[in-house]
């Protein structure tokens, strides 16, 4: 066998194998960055990759000078997001789901394609509510998902926002982070703040995620 014929059938190969990693092993995420996914222009916010929908208004969200998370909203609903970090061993959304419903006795648990999730009213500043909590492990992290308004009992608005959870990315990074630390998340184009912030959790810090604008 020449050289050149060996030469030729390795590269084959790894094209091949190359193609064979760029197939997702699942239907749809959210994804983790190092995993197979489709492979499209996103949104980049650091620890979020976010799918375009011309139809949203995607603002990030702050607590304080740090950006802990990311609204959408469309439809008169709203799509909040926050990726936190979690432990290799074990996922957050049983002890999340377990806070949340403490504060909010008119939640209850379902079944949605992500598997369980809490639906119901919730009170905020004296008004009463739809909203639909949707947790999501993945490799040391969690991502939730609430959605507010008209999607929380509409399936057909809602579609469009669980689409849109469906092809996310989270970034994690390697770097070591506290559990239910906020992933840092940041503007598109901007670059990445290097000095060192303290450790954000909305769930001891704050009331749910704000707007800004």
């Amino acid at each position: 066998m020449s050289e050149v014929f060996r030469r030729r059938r390795r590269e084959q190969a790894e094209q091949m194998a190359e193609q064979a990693l760029a197939v997702p092993n699942r239907e749809w995420g959210p994804w983790d960055a190092d995993e197979p996914h489709p492979d499209h222009e996103r949104i980049d916010l650091g620890g979020l990759r976010l799918p375009h929908n011309p139809d949203f208004d995607v603002r990030l969200a702050s607590v304080g000078d740090q950006h802990v998370g990311v609204v959408v909203l469309w439809e008169e609903s709203s799509l909040q997001l926050q990726a936190l970090a979690a432990p290799k061993t074990a996922g957050l959304w049983d002890d999340i789901k377990t806070k949340i419903k403490a504060g909010a006795q008119t939640l209850e648990e379902r079944d949605g394609v992500f598997g369980t999730e809490l639906a119901g009213q919730v009170t905020v500043e004296g008004a009463t509510r739809p909203a639909r909590y949707i947790g999501i492990d993945g490799p040391r992290w969690f991502l939730l998902a609430v959605v507010n308004g008209r999607a929380a009992v509409d399936d057909g608005v809602a579609e469009a926002f669980l689409d849109f959870v469906k092809d996310i990315v989270v970034v994690r990074g390697d770097e070591p982070m506290a559990r239910e630390e906020s992933i840092p998340l940041r503007r598109p184009n901007e670059q990445p703040v290097e000095e060192e912030d303290k450790p954000v959790n909305p769930f001891r810090r704050g009331p749910e995620i704000s707007e800004t604008r």
